[in-house]
């Protein structure tokens, strides 16, 4: 397939992966083009129109600031989320945006950066178009861009399933679907987890990838840590108070839990605290986005502070593990909520984590496929419907949904042998087309659901 681990898990900011990190992307690669061809001395201004999703709820998600912070040179991995405000703030009090953070041209976002409510590009959702003219008008370069979820982009003339120039190279364990990880895993004696890491190594993206694993851990830790300790209201207009802080308070005050029940209080807490520092443009893992960031750090969390203290080996295993399922997923439908409804975002991330888990707790590779079954079979149909286009309502607390379901998932396989009437493939096949058939206004539109239903004041 030639999709690497840390194409599904990437650090980045909040709040949403399609919506910030990809456009942000797009337009980091927008200026680099313009480097390539030599263009970028002669630019004068540059346009940029969003189209569907990205227009409908691009301002709560923070679309508009993404992109001047792409075409300033700023990269999601490395941009400081604090840096950012101020970045913003003089961009548009001067109007003067320097591109690639070095080649200064006028910027009007009310010329420049336009919102298309009503129009949606034919080959996604997620539609960006950029433009950039030297002093007479006359256009040096442009291109249009889609936001596909989990912060990969794609432009007009790339297929949607390239992520990067190094999918030619060949792996050892080639798949396309769950059956075929359960025959590589059968004929070869293989994990789930071990085949993904060999496909890894094989493709040469990264140097030492246990330690790369163990950071990508340690940044969801962090961003647990960060919420708990914080405070106050949520931006956007909502007025939605955050609630980890007290939470933990009231959690810390008790006795560790030994049951089951109070023990998912503190899942819940860790769910919620990452996406409340999503809903802030905190730093965060996509995992496998944004707005399903808080489902796998929690579970994991989980595992590591309630079940075994997570040594590297286990996490090793279970991120992979996890990143295989998101794969299958990202080739086969969709991890985009624009495409096809929340199922596509917390349905991913409950059925990676539930089999994430499933394999960190001993399971066969059959049990595995048969937990990641579960955590989507039961996330059919979940729609999309953000109130007032914020990563905030119903988003943060479906993440604490979706982590307590791929727990229960995951418990509920171990119990069996692996054997089950639903597979993967099915349930994956079942989602995409779920996804076509669910009407667009339940799509990351704001435009039905609870996002009419409920009245922001």
């Amino acid at each position: 397939m030639g999709l690497s681990i840390f194409d599904l898990f990437k650090v980045g900011i909040g709040p949403s992966s399609s919506h910030t990190v990809g456009p942000m992307v797009a337009a980091n690669r927008f200026v680099s083009e313009l480097k390539q061809k030599h263009c970028l001395p002669d630019t004068a201004r540059v346009c940029i129109d969003l189209f569907g999703s990205l227009a409908l709820t691009g301002a709560g998600h923070g679309t508009d600031t993404a992109i001047i912070l792409g075409l300033s040179g700023q990269c999601p991995q490395t941009l400081n989320p604090d840096d950012a405000p101020r970045l913003i703030e003089q961009t548009r009090q001067e109007q003067t945006l320097f591109l690639a953070n070095s080649h200064p041209i006028a910027f009007s976002e009310t010329t420049d950066l336009l919102f298309h409510t009503t129009v949606f590009l034919p080959k996604h959702p997620n539609g960006m178009a950029f433009k950039a003219v030297d002093k007479h008008g006359i256009i040096l370069h442009q291109n249009n861009y889609y936001s596909l979820g989990g912060g990969f982009i794609a432009s007009e003339d790339e297929d949607e399933n390239v992520t990067h120039k190094s999918t030619s190279k060949t792996i050892p364990y080639p798949f396309n679907s769950a059956k075929d990880l359960l025959d590589i895993g059968r004929v070869h004696g293989l994990s789930i987890a071990e085949i993904v890491l060999a496909n890894e190594h094989a493709l040469g993206l990264h140097q030492n990838i246990p330690a790369k694993l163990q950071k990508i851990w340690q940044v969801m830790d962090q961003c647990i840590e960060r919420g708990c300790r914080q405070q106050g209201i949520l931006p956007g207009g909502l007025k939605v108070k955050r609630r980890a802080n007290a939470i933990y308070q009231s959690l810390s005050n008790q006795e560790k839990p030994t049951t089951d029940l109070p023990i998912m209080d503190w899942v819940s807490l860790y769910a919620l605290a990452v996406n409340e520092e999503n809903a802030v443009g905190g730093r965060i893992v996509t995992a496998p986005t944004n707005g399903a960031a808080g489902v796998i750090p929690a579970v994991l969390a989980y595992f590591v502070n309630f079940v075994q203290s997570g040594n590297e080996k286990t996490i090793e295993t279970f991120l992979a593990t996890a990143a295989a399922i998101g794969m299958l997923y990202k080739k086969n439908a969709s991890i985009s909520a624009a495409e096809v409804g929340c199922q596509g975002e917390i349905g991913v991330a409950c059925s990676m984590a539930a089999g994430a888990l499933c394999a960190a707790l001993g399971g066969t590779n059959q049990q595995i496929e048969n937990a990641a079954e579960i955590g989507m079979e039961h996330n059919l149909g979940l729609t999309c419907d953000p109130v007032g286009g914020l990563v905030q309502v119903p988003c943060i607390e479906r993440n604490t949904m979706g982590a307590i379901k791929a727990i229960a998932a995951a418990r509920l396989s171990l119990q069996g042998n692996g054997d089950h009437r639903v597979s993967l493939d099915d349930v994956i096949k079942t989602m995409r087309q779920t996804g076509l058939d669910m009407q667009h206004k339940y799509k990351e539109t704001a435009l039905g659901g609870l996002a009419v239903n409920v009245v922001m004041c």
